[in-house]
């Protein structure tokens, strides 16, 4: 079940030890992991709380990404205090102007905001990987399972797992061993933050890898949680510049195949039913990758084995 918003026991002696003593703890938000964030506001002013609970969650990778992150010139939060054994960081407050709302506020600022965050892209890809793990085969072949091993079960279909890992892995070969850059891997209008000096702020990077450049593209112009019209996917992806569109689709495809089985997984085992309703989108962003001809022998795997019943119409009474 989705752990409820109460500040963990430790987070008083924590904040204490930080400075940060008598401060109030307000709940802010949770996420599609064991994570929860709170807003710390005391005299020394606002700061956020991560509590990752050690048992399920390693704040590790988040600080040494951000520390990379911050070290190339991009906005990371700054870590103000942090006791790993209680799975406890202070972060500074990037505030409350996060790229969903304010586009969604204000439709003129979608495509200037949108670009801004194209160019943040293109200017992380121009630095070599971070020391991350590569996004190599047997990852994407491991994300992609995820869709037989809980949609197909939630749905009460059965499929041929063995046909669908062997087309994956008939399409994916040259994603798998393309140029590695950084790929932060939720990058979306949810994990940018909007910040007073005109930069963006990035969060939710702490599972980032190394892998293909399209990768974070697809993550924000076919975003799960808000609809990306196709005109604005198709204008940004210019903005970027020179990509290849053809690892786009099949990146586009293995990502909302993953989705759809995680957003089933969080309904199913953690208690999180809210991430039903995207369903609906991602199946939409999926079908339209699967139109590709690159992916040919997985749109024939589809087709065989998931009616149409059991797609995006399964899931309309949530959206």
């Amino acid at each position: 079940m989705a752990a409820p918003m109460i500040p963990p026991v430790a987070a008083p002696a924590f904040l204490a030890s930080a400075g940060w003593g008598g401060a109030a703890i307000l709940p802010l938000a949770g996420d599609a992991s064991f994570r929860r964030y709170f807003r710390v506001v005391g005299e020394r002013g606002r700061a956020v709380l991560m509590d990752a609970p050690p048992e399920h969650e390693d704040c590790g990778p988040f600080l040494r990404v951000a520390d990379h992150l911050r070290m190339l010139g991009f906005r990371a939060p700054a870590v103000l205090a942090q006791d790993l054994a209680a799975g406890l960081v202070l972060l500074e407050d990037f505030g409350d102007a996060r790229m969903k709302e304010v586009v969604e506020a204000d439709p003129a600022r979608e495509r200037p905001v949108y670009a801004q965050a194209i160019d943040l892209l293109w200017q992380l890809h121009a630095h070599p990987a971070a020391p991350v793990p590569a996004y190599d085969m047997a990852v994407l072949l491991r994300e992609v399972g995820l869709f037989p091993e809980w949609y197909a079960p939630a749905l009460g279909i059965e499929v041929d797992a063995d046909g669908y890992t062997d087309a994956w892995g008939s399409v994916l070969g040259d994603v798998a061993q393309s140029r590695a850059v950084t790929v932060l891997r939720d990058y979306h209008a949810e994990n940018v933050m909007l910040l007073a000096d005109g930069s963006l702020g990035l969060l939710d990077f702490q599972d980032a890898l190394a892998g293909h450049p399209a990768y974070d593209l697809v993550s924000l112009l076919q975003d799960a949680r808000r609809d990306v019209s196709s005109d604005l996917e198709a204008e940004m992806l210019d903005h970027y510049g020179e990509l290849d569109r053809t690892a786009y689709a099949l990146l586009g495809a293995q990502r909302n195949a993953k989705i759809l089985g995680i957003f089933t997984r969080l309904w199913k085992r953690d208690g999180k039913p809210a991430y039903l309703g995207y369903q609906p989108r991602v199946w939409r962003y999926l079908e339209r990758d699967l139109a590709h001809p690159a992916l040919a022998p997985v749109r024939a795997w589809f087709d065989a084995n998931v009616p149409v019943a059991a797609r995006a119409d399964a899931w309309s009474a949530f959206a």
